[in-house]
């Protein structure tokens, strides 16, 4: 009996979880379907009287999204495969050699991490006003190149189940340090990179306040910014907003699907490794 009501208590625990996570969801749908007037005389859970294609269109062109879904794609492959590069160099350079100050150089990594970025904001607006990137897209793509200290972490726990006999036998065999990182190190950090690019792509692709704040010019929105051209100081096109939220919201579903196991899979490995 007390297996039988743990196994009951569960599975109702789970679709409690379920129902509280999909609630939300389905009201940004239903509320995509009203109109104004309606979203303001009915309830968030009554249904809408139709299944009008308006909202979409209006969230579509006047958002602009195709041309913010172009920017939004153009950083975030710049980034992630920045860091993927930065990334897996670091975690290369801190796992396989011995040098002076490297316990130094990983606690400041992950002090860094500790550091609240609100603190730094002025400082780092400066740096990127200096550097004449201001409202261009190579604003965002360097503060996304940061040292993610997430991603070198995983990076490393995946390397060291690389057995260091590979790059011993790689020497003997004429190779340089930058010929083992690309052909022993890379193909075999294949798991940590598809995890490293779920985590990032979907960082970068959500983020609202860097490009919010770096990138004002409305040719330069990207997908977050792009929903906000609907919230005006005289009130808000809700209706509206969820339809782009939702337009939002399916790449990175129909992602999370396809790839789900690396994240699993690139977590645990990286734990027992």
């Amino acid at each position: 009996m007390t297996a039988f009501s743990a196994r009951v208590g569960k599975y109702v625990s789970l679709v409690l979880a379920s129902a509280l996570t999909l609630l939300p969801i389905v009201v940004i749908v239903m509320a995509s379907f009203k109109t104004n007037e309606e979203l303001q005389d009915s309830g968030p859970f009554d249904l809408p009287s139709g299944l009008s294609l308006a909202n979409y269109v209006t969230a579509f062109t006047k958002g602009r999204m195709l041309e913010a879904f172009a920017n939004t794609t153009f950083i975030l492959l710049v980034s992630v495969t920045g860091t993927i590069i930065i990334g897996t160099m670091a975690a290369y350079a801190i796992d396989r050699f011995e040098f002076r100050l490297k316990k130094t150089v990983v606690v400041a990594f992950l002090l860094a991490t500790l550091v609240p970025a609100v603190t730094t904001q002025v400082a780092t607006f400066q740096v990127v006003n200096s550097l004449g990137l201001f409202n261009t897209r190579g604003a965002v793509i360097v503060l996304f190149l940061g040292t993610d200290i997430v991603s070198i972490y995983i990076f490393i726990q995946f390397m060291r189940s690389i057995p260091k006999e590979l790059d011993e036998a790689a020497v003997l065999d004429g190779a340089n340090h930058v010929m083992i990182y690309r052909a022993i190190i890379l193909p075999l950090l294949k798991p940590a990179i598809a995890t490293v690019i779920i985590i990032k792509g979907i960082a970068v692709y959500n983020e609202f306040y860097i490009p919010f704040l770096y990138m004002p010019a409305r040719d330069l929105g990207v997908i977050s910014t792009s929903l906000f051209r609907f919230k005006g100081p005289f009130g808000a096109q809700w209706e509206i907003i969820a339809a782009g939220v939702i337009i939002v919201m399916i790449p990175t579903l129909v992602v999370f699907l396809a790839l789900q196991r690396f994240i699993y899979n690139g977590f645990t490995s990286g734990a027992t490794k």
